[in-house]
Formats: structure tokens, sequence, C-alpha cells
């Protein structure tokens, strides 16, 4: 291994608010966190310039695999992760951003890679949102890869960091998800979040400056600050094993723009989600009444307790919640789909 250099050869670019000996411990500490999140397929090259995976060596015999990929971040998310000094579960909201996303296509995320940005490096921060990342690839089924750590004092404040990650999946052609599969009669089942995941913080800020002591406010049990830090939820785990039996049609994944924005993207033309009211937790009861906010952008905005909506066939609605039941993701039937042209593609009724 190459003598490891010092900063005494980068005086300039030191004072110029840019560690490069920073930057390498960084990935001294992060190199066993992404090691323990390989699968098969990992081709593991040390001081590689990009990661590479063999997909023939996939647990799945796929026949005709298609790639899926998304990318995602987690938003004010981290201004709230950096107010509390809490870094180890911001990594698993952006792993789940990015990996839920893929699993709406029907893909299991294969790898993942991250990008992290900061005015500073502090290394054990950053080595901690990392530590979440690799723990929430390893639950996700996917391996950290790879990444990026890019130091730009100019940019950031000293404190602040901003996190960016990319997912790319597999999906056997004939068994992708979305609108092409869905039909008249299909039920539609909401499953719980953890909260707000990772949507709408700019308004809960917006809320929370307004009242000074909101985030100590005690809802349910926990401060307000501790019920929103709490990490997205990963879905991949159990709904994978039901897309791959053919007992899913369609995900929607509820993130910014709420179910009223995002589960129209799995709808076909001429076909309606007529939905009945659901429960919210009590986290977005204090939210709509401390800020004020009508249920209308409530539920454009927020979650509202329904991280992932599937929709299954009515013959398969109560296998696909007794299954979904086992990995606590708390299904429930909120709605069917209809045939109604030329109306609203998500109804509301009593």
């Amino acid at each position: 291994m190459p003598a490891q250099p010092s900063n005494n050869l980068s005086p300039r670019y030191r004072a110029a608010g840019v560690d490069i000996d920073a930057a390498q411990q960084l990935i001294e500490r992060i190199t066993p966190l992404c090691k323990r999140t390989y699968r098969a397929g990992v081709c593991d090259l040390p001081h590689g310039f990009a990661g590479l995976f063999d997909l023939s060596a996939t647990n799945y015999d796929y026949q005709n695999p298609m790639l899926v990929s998304a990318t995602d971040g987690v938003g004010s998310k981290v201004k709230l992760a950096a107010q509390l000094n809490k870094h180890d579960t911001i990594g698993q909201d952006l792993v789940a951003m990015c990996v839920n996303d893929v699993l709406c296509c029907g893909g299991e995320p294969i790898v993942f890679l991250d990008y992290f940005a900061c005015g500073t490096l502090h290394v054990d921060v950053a080595a901690t949102v990392i530590d979440g990342i690799a723990n929430a690839c390893t639950q996700a089924g996917c391996a950290l890869i790879g990444g990026e750590t890019a130091e730009m004092p100019g940019l950031y404040r000293q404190q602040e960091y901003e996190l960016a990650g990319f997912a790319v999946g597999l999906v056997e052609k004939n068994k992708q998800c979305g609108a092409h599969q869905v039909r008249a009669g299909d039920k539609i089942l909401g499953l719980a979040s953890s909260g707000l995941h990772a949507n709408g913080y700019s308004l809960l800020h917006a809320v929370c400056d307004q009242h000074p002591q909101a985030w100590n406010e005690t809802v349910d049990g926990q401060s307000v600050a501790e019920l929103a830090i709490a990490p997205t939820t990963i879905y991949v785990p159990g709904v994978l094993q039901l897309i791959r039996e053919d007992k899913i049609h369609a995900l929607a994944h509820i993130t910014g723009g709420g179910i009223i924005d995002n589960l129209p993207r799995v709808l076909p033309e001429g076909l309606q989600a007529r939905l009945r009211a659901w429960l919210w937790p009590p986290l977005f009861h204090w939210l709509q009444n401390k800020g004020d906010i009508s249920d209308e952008e409530m539920v454009r905005v927020f979650n509202c307790g329904i991280g992932m909506v599937v929709i299954v066939a009515d013959e398969h609605t109560y296998e696909v919640m007794r299954r979904l039941k086992k990995h606590d993701y708390e299904p429930l039937i909120i709605g069917d789909v209809v045939a109604q042209a030329n109306k609203p593609p998500v109804f509301f009724h009593p």
C-alpha cells in the first residue's frame, strides 16, 4: 500500500478549508462498513475508481433482467439531524428513499452509492452517517459499492452536509409492476409509515420556527423532534417476494406530493382510486393543528401515516396482508380501483 500523504504536502489546500488527510481517514473508517454489505456479485476492487457487479452471480435466476435505477436525497431532514446532533439514522432515510422507488418498478435493489458533501469534513460525523447507510443497505439486500465525499467550505457552512443516493436494481422483464397491471376491482392497501419519512420537512421547520418550544412538545409519549427524526421504512423485505409471485400489481411510494400526486402515477387511463379515510398517527394531527394546515394540503405534502401503497387483485388481498404483517408493515385496506372516466384519479369517499 502506498504511503499516506501528509498535509505538509498540501498546506495551501488545507488553509483553503479542504483537508485531504481527513478524507483519507474517512476512507479507512468506511471501507469495512462497505464490505459488510457485500453480496454475491460484488467485485472487490481496492482503490478502484468505480464499483463493479457481476449480474450472473445474483441469487435469483433472472432470465431477461432489466436495470432499474433511482436517485434521491433526504431534503432538509439533514437540518434536523444536525440540530439534534443525531446522525446515525439519516443514512437509512437516504437508502430507503431510493430502494423503495426501485421496488415500485418490481425491482430488486442490487447496488447503492452515496454522495456526501459538506463544508468541513468531520470524520466522526461522516463515518456515522455512512454506517447508517451501510446498515440500511444490508436491510434492503443491496451492496454499498462506492460513493463520493466532497468538502466545499465556500458552498456549505462548517457544520452543514448534504446527502444524495443512487440505487440500481434488477427486474425480470415480465415481472414489472405498474399501471399496466392495474384493473378495476383491485384492492388498494396502505403500508404504515414510520413517521414523516423524508418529505415535508421544510414545512415542519417553518411551523416549529414559529413556536420555539415546539420541538420539545410531547406527542404520544415522545418529543416532536424524536418522532420527526425517525428513519424511513424500507419496504423491500417481504414485498419483493410477493412481486416475484405475481401477487402485486402496482406500488406507489408516498413521498413528495403525498398520496394525491403519487398514487395516480400507477393508475391507467379510465380508472380511479376510491379511497376511504384512515387513522392518522398523532404526529400528523399535531402538525396540522400547530400549523393550521388544511386536510387537502396535509395529504399532498405528507404521507399522513401511509408510506407505501400496494395495489393487488381482490383474490390476493388477505394473503398479501397476512404476509406483510409478518414484516410489521401494518397493512390496511384503504380503497378500491374503479372504472371512472373523466374523473379525478384519486377520490376520497365516506
